[in-house]
């Protein structure tokens, strides 16, 4: 589990095939405190790390992970957000983010505000209900507050401490993110779900019980 703070920016050594999957080597100023096994997030993707030395760490990529994340596209030289696992007694400074990502997505516009600036991003129609006004998204591996949604994707305000600390400062029109969606709010949206009878079908006193609602009152008959 992590929180979206990003400690540090890393730098991409190699990105290499080994087989069926695909290496990273990550330059990293704490790589000698990871743990053979243990995890890290690499722009917003939780991976496993399986070697480290002096200043760098390496990770195997499965196939989904390069299907479902822009990881695979990274080439020496290439920037990358990194976050250790949230550990107990942790501050929780963003919110909670499993490294899980739902879609890759594309900023469409980038505007100053001020001394930050403002991204524009797409946004798939299956995601749409998730991501909600006032409510948190992880965008490359960083906690951000949706400050705009409406029927083209949303927005979020980038302060100069995120420009400066992290990747999205370069981040222009056209450029793809990673994405993750509140964890809560999925959760939430998956239990209402399962709990909404589907079109079609009736609210019934059978339904009602077997959803663990009893009859207030028995019906009286004469």
């Amino acid at each position: 589990m992590f929180t979206g703070i990003v400690e540090t920016k890393g730098r991409i050594e190699a990105a290499e095939p080994q087989g069926a999957e695909r290496r990273l080597r990550v330059a990293a100023p704490f790589a000698r405190e990871l743990t053979r096994g243990g995890s890290v997030a690499v722009d917003g993707v939780c991976l496993t790390m399986t070697d480290s030395g002096d200043g760098w760490f390496e990770a195997a990529l499965g196939g989904e992970t390069v299907a479902r994340t822009t990881l695979g596209s990274l080439r020496p030289g290439d920037e990358v957000n990194l976050e250790r696992p949230l550990r107990a007694g942790d501050p929780l400074g963003g919110h909670l983010v499993q490294g899980h990502v739902d879609a890759v997505v594309r900023v469409t516009e980038r505007r100053q505000d001020g001394p930050g600036a403002r991204l524009r991003v797409s946004l798939p129609e299956e995601l749409g209900p998730l991501v909600v006004a006032q409510g948190s998204v992880t965008l490359d591996g960083v906690s951000l507050t949706v400050a705009l949604r409406d029927d083209d994707g949303f927005e979020v305000m980038l302060i100069p401490e995120t420009l400066r600390v992290t990747t999205l400062g370069r981040r222009r029109a056209g450029d793809a993110l990673n994405l993750e969606v509140d964890l809560i709010g999925r959760y939430v949206a998956a239990a209402v779900a399962a709990r909404t009878p589907s079109r079609g079908s009736a609210i019934t006193r059978e339904f009602l019980a077997r959803h663990g609602f009893a009859p207030a009152v028995e019906e009286v008959r004469s």
